[in-house]
């Protein structure tokens, strides 16, 4: 009995030499927001924000020592270890199916919406391990903690375009920063890439905004993507945003006429408990500015247009609903074809043969002045530029000035993709057509994918206007499907055929002499007869 006074004692002092970060403070804010879209379909973006308070990303020069015990609370224990392994400063990934529609849908208020798999992030350089190195590293990690192929993610599809992919938060001034940035078309989110990424949310998926994220219903979806950014804030710390964005089509029946929709219909779920430990969490719906339309429950308050549910106060269970009185009008959805993006773009790739193509992006200024655009093309090596027949022309009319500030980093087969950056001047109500010749590797028999009938997906081109540096929003091409030079697969197989029955056939030969014992028979001639 004396010992147990003394344990204690022991165990708090032991507790007290531990070296954690217990003066940070952590919060967690969830949002949702939900918008009517005018071809009749609901946009929705969950958000879902962790901050630790006072954090900083850990210093490249300190990676070969221990690193200090962390403690977490709300932030995501098996993201933040990765993030002190590596030394990563800023991270942003996105995992999406389907294809955006800017002219329909507008900008997404989540701008990486690539399809497919898109990782880049800032790295400190100066450390004992190589900025290199480290992103290996890290997209290993990733991939094993999101189950999905970002291991592939090689240097084969690495480049480093700082000046379209800049920092959105700070970066740490004890060092000097790389950029690295890789993408996968080919790459599909579905349930193995969802289930990890609600592990990383306090609340999981048991209570609050998150029991909405119910997996047969988000990827039923005409579009949907998951995305991971983490950011340092100098005066305030490192934060981490999970992100999910969805478009949904409550008139994908034949037999729908309104384009009512709830959160039963949207998601089959209801909001039955809020999260305990989220500082807020709300749902915002974006309210139309014109027709007749009923919202309920009442939304707690209005805020620029919005109506805002604070899911800690209203009732529960929750199950948002909003209503027309009228049948969707689809011919007047249809009549209206203004984009609602001051720019549109459409990339495509003709190919004369299975050598030769031609590289073709249009892109449509709709306001009524000219505007300055950053165009980037990060191609795997299968697919290289001829720069010197890059054209530009205007409604048809060659316009040389329209290209500048051109960058371009060759491929180099089998290590290096190509990167080509140029600023675009695009005059007012018009359209800018870039053209340019391209050729296409032959691949050994060894390279080619497993379906590689096909074809190859090509990563989505990206376009930045330049009017607004501070929140310019990045612009995703679709991805392109190329067609490679194909062998006849099947020749291997008949010669493995052909092989092995001429070496069945000399082998059984050869051990039919050896084994067999000739005899020489006389014969009675008698018996002969």
């Amino acid at each position: 009995m004396v010992l147990l006074p003394r344990l204690y004692l022991a165990l708090i002092v032991l507790g007290a030499s531990i070296p954690c970060r217990a003066g940070l403070s952590e919060y967690f804010n969830e949002k949702l927001t939900l918008t009517p879209l005018r071809d009749g379909k609901v946009a929705s973006t969950f958000s879902f924000s962790t901050l630790l308070k006072g954090g900083s990303p850990r210093d490249p020069s300190q990676l070969g020592e221990d690193d200090e015990s962390q403690h977490y609370t709300l932030f995501p224990l098996g993201l933040g270890q990765i993030l002190r392994e590596y030394g990563v400063a800023e991270l942003h990934l996105s995992l999406n199916a389907g294809k955006w529609n800017y002219d329909r849908w507008g900008y997404p208020l989540e701008p990486g919406v690539g399809t497919g798999a898109e990782l880049w992030a800032w790295l400190g350089d100066g450390g004992v391990r190589s900025v290199d190195d480290r992103w290996k590293g890290l997209r290993s990690a990733l991939a094993g903690l999101f189950c999905s192929s970002l291991s592939r993610l090689d240097e084969h599809r690495t480049t480093s375009p700082a000046e379209t992919f800049k920092p959105e938060g700070s970066l740490p001034e004890t060092s000097h920063h790389q950029l690295r940035h890789a993408s996968l078309p080919s790459e599909n989110v579905c349930t193995e890439n969802l289930t990890p990424f609600l592990k990383l949310l306090p609340c999981k998926g048991l209570s609050g905004i998150a029991t909405l994220l119910n997996p047969h219903k988000l990827f039923d979806a005409n579009w949907h993507g998951l995305g991971v950014h983490v950011l340092w804030h100098k005066d305030e710390g490192v934060e981490v945003r999970l992100t999910f964005q969805g478009i949904f089509d409550p008139l994908r029946s034949a037999y729908v006429r309104k384009q009512d929709w709830s959160f039963e219909s949207l998601f089959a779920r209801k909001i039955e408990k809020a999260c305990p430990v989220a500082n807020s969490s709300e749902i915002l719906v974006t309210l139309p500015q014109t027709g007749e339309y009923s919202i309920s429950p009442e939304p707690t308050s209005i805020r620029n247009s919005m109506a805002v549910y604070d899911t800690k106060l209203v009732q529960k269970p929750l199950n948002l609903a909003m209503s027309w009185p009228h049948d969707f009008d689809h011919l007047a959805a249809s009549s209206t074809r203004e984009p609602l993006t001051s720019l549109s773009l459409q990339r495509t790739l003709r190919e004369s043969s299975q050598l030769d193509g031609h590289l073709t992006v249009s892109l449509t200024n709709h306001k009524d002045t000219s505007t300055d655009v950053l165009y980037l093309e990060t191609m795997p090596w299968i697919v290289q530029f001829y720069l010197h027949t890059l054209v530009a022309t205007v409604e048809g009319r060659v316009k040389v000035d329209a290209v500048s500030n051109i960058s371009y980093i060759p491929a180099i087969p089998h290590s290096r993709p190509t990167t080509f950056q140029a600023v675009l001047s695009i005059p007012p109500n018009s359209t800018l057509q870039l053209t340019m010749d391209v050729s296409k590797a032959f691949l050994r028999y060894t390279e080619h994918p497993p379906d590689a009938q096909r074809g190859w997906d090509l990563p989505p081109a990206i376009i930045m206007p330049l009017d607004d540096k501070l929140n310019s929003p990045r612009l995703y091409t679709p991805n392109i499907l190329v067609d490679l030079a194909t062998p006849d697969f099947s020749m291997p197989y008949n010669v493995i055929i052909f092989t092995c029955t001429v070496i069945s056939f000399i082998f059984g030969s050869i051990f039919n002499l050896m084994t067999r014992k000739f005899v020489i028979v006389q014969m009675d001639p008698k018996e002969s007869k």
